[in-house]
């Protein structure tokens, strides 16, 4: 996961980690935990969906995010 890129698309679009949170439908601090990569968070299958959706990141932006 490429925090730096999250990190810049989410300042793109005015949102902080807890407006990003509420709009996956997660707490902020396991948002912190799932951008930073503590505590063996990751994001899942859908919560990777609705920021590819909230964003609409293209394909190499979304694997530049999470497959890096």
């Amino acid at each position: 996961m490429n925090k730096v890129e999250l990190e810049v698309v989410m300042k793109r679009y005015g949102d902080t980690q807890e407006s990003l949170a509420e709009a996956i439908g997660i707490s902020r601090g396991s948002l912190n935990s799932k951008i930073n990569e503590t505590k063996n968070a990751v994001f899942n299958q859908p919560e990777m969906a609705a920021i590819r959706r909230r964003y609409q990141l293209n394909p190499e932006d979304f694997d530049r995010i999470f497959f890096t």
